[in-house]
């Protein structure tokens, strides 16, 4: 198996101080979290941004920038993944658990220095995370509120066609490209028509996201058969939460996929006690060890994933991220690359016209 790439997501834009020990809320100590990741084993960081003065998630990209140029200055080899809802997290009673509107989103296309990616949503969806809770797991948290755990249970993410469309323009033409983030396999397919109709050219990275509650939940027949119909040139990562995250990082592994640990997605090990980020991420490189697969250091993650490499056409889009070509109107059968019936041994670009067989 290639090696494993390992994302931290130590910012837990969910939680309040006070909620969970090792939440950074200074910028010194947002800094320490990333270089603590980075050298216990993750290569990808994914970033929010917490206010030092009120703890809260910040919206000011002000701020946003500060955090990356000195994330890019104490890691500079780390992939620096931002988090495209921004600050969704209600932390009132009158507040509600939404994604910030587009233009505002927009902003982060437009951020310098750059990330190497924004997760991108394709397709509106209900994002009840509290659907796969079981008891514990919010005790000692102001989650535990039931009217906070109402507030989340009503999140929506939108992501219309308005959204993503000009997203992914603004992406494209910044160098910033997308980490897509689809809920279930239908989003899986919008991503597949964006490919083809070529709103984005270059590699194809994704996370799966089985948090439950209008995403996919935890059934592993769903995700054996998202991974079986994301594109084999795809890297893919999986995303879960709390207890059940730590399953599904272990299927991850076993099944050759890529895994993303941190108390964004799980404060609790398997012994239902809390758990350092620091700690999930020793955990996942000491779990891919046991299998097998080597963790993989920043330059491998880099080239993976191919981050700043883009691509010139739909077709090489589609013969790069191992999608059989677009089917030319009226053709019959089955479409394929011109071959010479030899085994290739690398996936370059076609050179010939399709054909049909």
């Amino acid at each position: 198996m290639q090696p494993t790439i390992i994302t931290a997501a130590p910012y837990g834009p969910e939680w309040l101080p006070g909620d969970v020990a090792d939440l950074p809320l200074t910028w010194d100590e947002q800094v320490q979290a990333a270089v603590d990741c980075y050298n216990a084993g993750a290569t990808m960081l994914h970033v929010h941004v917490r206010d030092p003065e009120s703890g809260q998630g910040s919206t000011n990209f002000d701020q946003y920038n500060y955090l990356l140029a000195r994330l890019r200055e104490a890691v500079p080899k780390m992939i620096l993944q931002v988090g495209g809802s921004i600050s969704f997290a209600p932390h009132t009673d009158q507040a509600k658990a939404k994604w910030l509107d587009y233009d505002t989103r927009h902003m982060l296309t437009e951020l310098n220095p750059k990330p190497d990616c924004v997760t991108v949503t394709t397709g509106t969806t209900l994002w009840d995370v509290t659907q796969a809770f079981i008891s514990g797991d919010v005790d000692g948290t102001h989650l535990a509120d039931p009217k906070v755990a109402a507030a989340w249970a009503d999140m929506v993410v939108d992501s219309t066609s308005k959204f993503y469309l000009e997203h992914l323009k603004r992406l494209s033409a910044n160098k910033i490209q997308p980490y897509f983030v689809p809920g279930h396999v239908h989003q899986l397919e919008i991503i597949e028509r964006l490919l083809r109709a070529g709103v984005y050219k270059g590699p194809l990275n994704l996370a799966l996201c089985g948090y439950g509650g209008g995403s996919m939940g935890r059934n592993p027949y769903d995700w054996m058969e998202m991974l079986r119909r994301a594109p084999h040139g795809a890297n893919v990562t999986f995303w879960s939460s709390m207890r059940g995250n730590i399953a599904i990082q272990t299927m991850a592994t076993i099944l050759g996929a890529h895994v993303r640990v941190g108390i964004e997605d799980n404060i609790w090990d398997m012994n239902k006690k809390r758990w350092p980020t620091v700690k999930q991420v020793e955990w996942a490189v000491q779990q891919s060890e046991q299998f097998g697969r080597k963790v993989a250091t920043a330059d491998e993650a880099r080239a993976m994933m191919k981050i700043g490499e883009w691509y010139d056409t739909v077709e090489e889009t589609l013969f790069k991220v191992g999608l059989p070509p677009n089917r030319p109107e009226g053709y019959k059968g089955f479409v394929t690359y011109d071959t010479d019936g030899r085994l290739t041994k690398t996936l370059d670009a076609p050179t010939s016209s399709t054909s049909v067989l």
